[in-house]
């Protein structure tokens, strides 16, 4: 019996020049645009433990003794080209930042942006059934949302979680001799820039996929069990972007081994040829001043270390006694790995070497 293919989004070279990229504002303008605000951002005091202005993965208010809520919201435009994958990408992506704070999903509602008269309607549907797939494995209910009319389609979701307020990750809580521990591979940013370019096969696309649509759940739950209390994930702004910002929060340096990050297949062999997204440049530029990478470290690598990542691993600032985390990490089947170490030194500077050379 002959079957219909699913529908398709538009090719992402179709859309716009940044489309295909979950890339963020510049950080720098962003902190910028932050720091000149005095109305409506509210940093922690009372019962608000995480507000606007501490720089977190989410913000988190105090309840009771025993609960908070976590609240975040993230949406981008599409990163893949079926409407079923990109929602279920987005959607995790979105989950992500509150298992970043050590918290669960509850509820979330949709946020959609939509060609009405240019991509169907169905096409939509699709989106939205992926994200509810991927909320539905995490136990959260999607209970409405909000679309406009828009010519560049774009998804995610606002979520809202709970979290015990005593056992919260937050960025600002490194300290000295902390190990680094990524979970996730990096390289989604570089293998959906040549899917833009229609350059990527199917394996990798697959493989990033199927990182991407991983949830945080389990790497969130084995930390907070091993005592971590550090944490972020790893999205637009790079690893060493993600990085460098727990440790300034934080006032230490680290130093990364670049031998030991996990990169997905193919990202190395793409990036060499030249698919490198602007995101991922702008990463490079900001973080010029603050990283120094070794002369021993290949040039592809260092790029793909600030490789603007969509829905990433989470990066954990692991307590030096702690000798299981590694290992229960590793038996859920994530690609965990050390990737370096916290210490005394210029607050978020990064020093990357090459154990390998």
């Amino acid at each position: 019996m002959a079957t219909t293919p699913a529908p398709q989004l538009p090719r992402l070279t179709s859309l716009s020049p940044g489309a295909g990229c979950a890339c963020k504002l510049p950080m720098s303008k962003l902190e910028a645009l932050f720091s000149s605000l005095t109305v409506g951002l509210q940093p922690a005091s009372g019962d608000l433990l995480i507000g606007a202005l501490e720089g977190d993965d989410a913000a988190v208010l105090r309840l009771d003794e025993e609960r908070a809520i976590v609240l975040t919201t993230d949406f981008f435009t599409p990163i893949v080209d079926s409407p079923r994958d990109g929602g279920r990408i987005a959607a995790a992506n979105a989950l992500s930042d509150v298992y970043a704070m050590g918290g669960k999903p509850l509820i979330a509602v949709n946020l959609a942006a939509w060609p009405g008269s240019d991509l169907p309607i169905e096409m939509l549907g699709d989106v939205l059934r992926g994200g509810a797939d991927i909320a539905a494995s995490a136990q959260c209910a999607v209970v409405g949302g909000h679309t406009v009319d828009d010519p560049i389609p774009k998804y995610g979701m606002a979520v809202v979680g709970v979290a015990h307020p005593d056992r919260l990750f937050a960025i600002d809580k490194v300290i000295p001799g902390d190990r680094l521990i990524l979970t996730k591979a990096i390289g989604t940013g570089v293998i959906s820039t040549a899917l833009k370019k229609g350059a990527a096969d199917e394996a990798a696309i697959q493989a990033a996929v199927d990182s991407m649509t991983q949830l945080n759940a389990g790497g969130s739950e084995a930390a907070l069990e091993a005592g971590v209390r550090a944490a972020t994930d790893v999205t637009g702004f790079s690893l060493l972007g993600h990085l460098h910002r727990m440790l300034r929060a934080s006032g230490l340096a680290a130093s990364i081994d670049a031998a030991t990050v996990p990169l997905l297949p193919q990202a190395a062999d793409l990036v060499g040829e030249g698919f490198v997204s602007s995101g991922t440049r702008a990463n490079m530029d900001r973080l010029k001043d603050v990283v120094t990478v070794d002369s021993s470290v290949p040039e592809g690598l260092s790029t793909l270390l600030f490789d603007a990542q969509t829905s990433g691993g989470l990066l954990l600032a692991v307590p030096e006694e702690d000798t299981t985390l590694l290992d229960t990490l590793k038996s859920q089947g994530l690609p965990a790995a050390v990737v370096g170490r916290a210490a005394a030194g210029t607050p978020g500077a990064v020093t990357v070497t090459d154990s390998l050379a």
